[in-house]
């Protein structure tokens, strides 16, 4: 296994297919919910991902300040459902943190989360700033960390 952080020009084909695959899986199929996967957004981000041969393990999709929000950001966050309980969402939170904040020098990181995960996103220092909202049908939080 290799954790791989890439830019959109940099991933492969096969690499772009397998992430696409797994947030459809998941996001799509998984949590019932049909929404706009492809958001026109993967081609500023810096992708973040466990791979294992081919197949794409955990992932999220990493935003400089100014693209998404005024601060920095990380989305699609993701763990293949067989993979889950293994640690690799910590992980992939702790890297994506530390490449915003080493190579990009961000001091402040804005997320949409999906409420039943706000406990896993406090125990890294984010703090909700919205009530919850629905977001394609799911129960939604925003919620910032500043260092």
């Amino acid at each position: 296994m290799e954790w791989k952080l890439k830019s959109f020009g940099e991933l492969t084909k096969e690499e772009l297919y397998q992430i696409i695959k797994l947030r459809i899986d998941v996001f799509i199929v998984e949590q019932n919910c049909p929404y706009p996967e492809l958001d026109d957004m993967d081609q500023k981000a810096h992708h973040l991902f466990l791979a294992d041969g081919s197949a794409i393990l955990a992932y999220c999709r990493l935003f400089a300040s100014g693209n998404v929000y005024d601060e920095a950001s990380i989305g699609r966050v993701i763990v293949r459902r067989r993979d889950r309980g293994n640690g690799y969402a910590k992980v992939l939170l702790e890297k994506a943190l530390r490449f915003l904040e080493s190579e990009w020098t961000e001091t402040a990181v804005k997320i949409q989360a999906q409420d039943y995960l706000r406990s896993f996103y406090e125990a890294f220092g984010f703090k909700a700033v919205s009530g919850v909202y629905l977001e394609d049908g799911i129960p939604h939080v925003d919620m910032f960390r500043k260092n």
